[in-house]
């Protein structure tokens, strides 16, 4: 990918020349949308995370015998394709569809309100998607703790939320991460949600570089998109492992 990133031409005859042009030209002609896949995908994690820790926790401290069950049943519906999963949700956000259309015939919204095309369908939608990248994760964390530690807070007159603050949230803290970086990597790149439930205005980088790739057939400028976006989460992920990785978390949880 980055050798044809360094070469220019036209449709048909690319040839390497070391063009590094290819680089500056797609930060300028896309930078925007590079900026705004890395929002989505922020807004993303942190919904997936407040999402699926609640019923992480349940599952590792509260499910019993049953925990295989529970997990089974929230990883169910992803046996389903990602695109039929996808196409539902544009089934059951449109202007009619079964969650706006009865809102709308008992007066609780305006006819004319809609929310395919939206950043809010995209965020949704990616959010959904990408759930278990953030629940299993935390559910290992989770499950890893001591639970004689829990109960010693307990015995020592804290209340829930002071052991949960003190006690589980340290000890849970790889799983976040780890959760964080699973969710927030494969999101920035994704092109499915948008191109099904987004609008012009919600085009993440995934979709331009499908379109570069194989609409345009500009295949310098695309593996020089698509290079610049897996160098960044490459650092992005290196920084991760340096200043926050799981065992200085582990050990600091542990201290403390």
């Amino acid at each position: 990918m980055f050798y044809t990133s360094l070469q220019s031409g036209f449709i048909g005859d690319f040839h390497f020349n070391w063009h590094f042009a290819n680089y500056p030209n797609a930060i300028k002609l896309h930078g925007d949308i590079y900026v705004r896949s890395l929002v989505y995908a922020g807004i993303v994690t942190v919904l997936a995370l407040v999402l699926a820790y609640p019923v992480a926790y349940w599952i590792a401290f509260y499910g019993g015998r049953r925990k295989s069950v529970f997990l089974f049943l929230l990883l169910l519906p992803f046996f389903v394709s990602f695109i039929i999963r996808t196409v539902q949700w544009q089934f059951l956000l449109k202007d009619d569809g079964l969650i706006l259309g009865p809102l709308k015939r008992i007066g609780l919204l305006p006819d004319n309100y809609h929310v395919l095309g939206t950043s809010i369908a995209v965020i949704a939608g990616i959010t959904y998607n990408f759930l278990p990248f953030t629940a299993l994760p935390l559910y290992v964390a989770l499950e890893r703790i001591d639970k004689g530690l829990v109960e010693a807070g307990k015995d020592l007159y804290a209340s829930r939320f002071t052991t949960f603050r003190k006690v589980v949230w340290p000890l849970a803290l790889p799983g976040v991460f780890a959760a964080f970086l699973l969710t927030f990597v494969p999101a920035v790149g994704d092109y499915v949600n948008a191109s099904i439930l987004g609008g012009p205005g919600n085009t993440m980088i995934g979709n331009v570089i499908q379109t570069t790739f194989l609409t345009n057939f500009d295949y310098p400028i695309a593996a020089a998109m698509s290079f610049i976006l897996m160098a960044a989460l490459l650092v992005g992920a290196t920084v991760y492992a340096k200043v926050l990785g799981t065992e200085d978390v582990t050990a600091g949880a542990a201290s403390g």
